[in-house]
C-alpha cells in the first residue's frame, strides 16, 4: 500500500531534503522516524529536493507499507519523535503507482525580502535595504509567461533532460515591510527561483531594462542571469495532484 505524507519544515538547520552522507537532511530524518515508529526500514520519496537553508510549507513525500495501521495515531506518534523543525499534517492512502515527484501538476514557491531589519526572521527572509522599483519588477515578472526555456536561470552542469517549464503565476506584492514573489510552474530547474528573483532584484535597482531581461532568457546563459538570493528567503509553498483535494 503507497501513503503520501503532507508535511512542512523550517530548513534552516538542514543541507535540503535529500539525503547527504556527511550532513543533515530532512529526508534522512523523517527515513529515522518512520522507521523507528513503524519498527521497519522506510526510505521516503520526496517530491523534489529543496536546497539547504530553504523552508517549505507543503512538501509530499511517499512510501510504501503493507501492515495495517491507524493515519490519526501514526500522524501523533512520528510528530512526538520528529524535531521541532518538521511537522506532518496528514498521511493519505494513494493507489499503487502514484508518485510525488512525477506525478505533481503545479508547484508554488514565494520569495520573502525584508526591507527592514527584523532580528526575529533572520533565517526565514532575506535583508535588503535598497529602495526596489517593484512595478518594475511586476512587468519583467510578466515576461516570464512568454518564455519555456530558463536555461539562463539554471545551475550550470545539471543533469536535465530539458530547461523548458510553463510558469502559471509570477508576481510581487508587499505586506508591511516584507516583498513577497511567488511563482508557479509545472517544473523548476536547480536553483532557478532564486535566480530569477536575483535578476529581477536588478530590475527593480534599475541596473537592467526589461529588454534587457528578455535577452537575458533568450541567451540561455546563466552568466548573463543575477545573483542567486540567499537561501533563507525560499518557500516551497504549494504542490498540487490531480487524486488529491488540497
Amino acid at each position: 500500500m503507497r501513503y503520501f505524507v503532507k508535511l512542512a519544515y523550517n530548513g534552516t538547520q538542514y543541507h535540503g531534503w535529500q539525503y547527504q552522507p556527511n550532513a543533515a537532511s530532512v529526508q534522512e530524518t523523517m527515513n529515522k522516524a518512520f522507521s523507528v515508529v513503524l519498527n521497519t526500514t522506510l526510505n521516503l520519496m520526496g517530491a523534489g529536493r529543496t536546497d539547504t537553508g530553504v523552508h517549505a510549507k507543503e512538501m509530499y513525500a511517499h512510501f510504501d507499507f503493507e501492515k495495517p495501521f491507524d493515519l490519526v495515531s501514526l500522524v501523533h506518534k512520528l510528530n512526538s519523535y520528529l524535531p521541532k523543525d518538521i511537522v506532518i499534517y496528514t498521511i493519505i492512502p494513494v493507489h499503487d503507482q502514484a508518485h510525488t515527484r512525477f506525478d505533481a501538476l503545479k508547484r508554488t514557491y514565494e520569495y520573502h525580502i525584508n526591507t527592514f531589519k527584523d532580528v526575529f526572521s533572520q533565517e526565514q527572509s532575506w535583508y535588503f535595504h535598497q529602495k526596489l522599483d517593484l512595478d518594475l519588477m511586476n512587468e519583467a515578472a510578466q515576461l516570464l509567461f512568454n518564455h519555456v526555456d530558463f536555461q539562463c536561470f539554471s545551475k550550470v552542469n545539471t543533469d536535465v533532460n530539458t530547461f523548458d517549464c510553463t510558469i502559471f503565476e509570477a508576481n510581487w506584492k508587499q505586506e508591511k515591510n516584507t516583498l513577497i514573489f511567488t511563482i508557479s510552474a509545472n517544473r523548476f530547474l536547480r536553483n532557478m527561483v532564486r535566480a530569477i528573483v536575483g535578476t529581477l532584484v536588478n530590475v527593480g535597482l534599475h541596473k537592467i531594462t526589461l529588454a534587457d531581461f528578455t535577452a537575458i532568457i533568450k541567451s540561455k546563459n546563466r552568466d548573463k542571469a543575477g545573483f542567486s538570493v540567499p537561501a533563507q528567503g525560499l518557500y516551497l509553498t504549494k504542490i498540487e495532484y490531480e487524486y488529491i483535494t488540497q
